[in-house]
């Protein structure tokens, strides 16, 4: 049982704290966002870019690492969309980000509270490429941030790294700083405009109004290749990667990848109602 002492020690130290971006503008966010089952506000970030503004309950209340929870759900809006998720992150002793894109293996890096550098040189030359940033002006800068510098802590080199993102048309809205808690990023969030996600919708009313997205649109943005050659067997593929996804994350206790495995069974699923529904001509 935690004593006095502790939950003192703990509400000392910096609380974490975590915003997830993708590349997409938020009326295409907003239906993919349903799926995480998570309260947060959903704010325009830029050209063709918003963010996602999570309450942080996994964490704060769940004791959750920060940085798994934002991993699935990255793994999660990604896997059945045509466009990137970028989680950035942080916690008292450490801050990074993970880019997920598609069905390749997310992508990240991690520097300790104080700066150092504690990830692989060469996921940062991933990073840029799956961005398409400028491969000899963005990555001198990223390999910047991957070297010795004792006067940039972790809040530091956040701000480095979304410096070399403006220039891919990220731009955060005033008062969404890396390093500051849930709580402040979720207030400053509500001085903007955004749609807000409501956390407690049920998976079936979920799908259903994704299906009816998909039905009135027979493309879709959760389902940019439905009715393609390969659609079925993208499918038939996001539900056989689903299960044992899902149910690693239930053996772990993992909110985060408990719903990137249930996200990829919930795509798989609209990827073959849709092929039985509208198959191809």
């Amino acid at each position: 049982m935690p004593t006095e002492e502790s939950r003192a020690a703990r509400r000392a130290r910096p609380a974490p704290g975590a915003l997830l971006l993708c590349r997409a503008e938020p009326e295409s966010v907003g239906p993919a966002a349903q799926l995480l089952r998570e309260h947060m506000l959903l704010v325009p970030a830029g050209a063709q870019w918003s963010v996602l503004v999570p309450e942080g309950r996994p964490w704060l209340e769940g004791g959750e690492p920060v940085d798994r929870v934002l991993t699935g759900w990255a793994t999660a809006l990604a896997v059945g969309a045509p466009w990137p998720a970028l989680a950035l992150w942080w916690d008292a002793d450490r801050a990074g980000y993970t880019l997920a894109s598609g069905f390749r293996r997310p992508v990240g890096y991690v520097w300790l509270a104080n700066g150092t550098p504690a990830g692989e040189g060469e996921a940062m030359h991933t990073f840029a490429g799956r961005l398409g940033l400028d491969p000899v002006l963005d990555v001198q800068a990223l390999d910047a941030l991957t070297a010795p510098d004792p006067a940039a802590d972790a809040r530091a080199r956040m701000r480095g790294l979304l410096a070399v993102l403006t220039r891919a048309g990220v731009s955060l809205p005033a008062g969404l700083a890396p390093g500051d808690s849930a709580d402040r990023l979720h207030e400053a969030a509500r001085d903007h405009p955004h749609v807000r996600i409501e956390g407690a919708a049920g998976w079936r009313d979920t799908l259903r109004a994704e299906l009816d997205a998909v039905e009135g649109s027979r493309l879709g943005p959760l389902l940019p290749w439905a009715g393609g050659p390969q659609s079925h067997r993208l499918a038939l593929a996001q539900v056989a990667a689903g299960l044992p996804v899902t149910a690693w994350g239930l053996r772990r206790r993992s909110p985060g990848w408990t719903v990137a495995g249930a996200v990829l069974l919930a795509h798989g699923a609209l990827g073959l109602v849709y092929n039985a529904v509208w198959p191809l001509d």
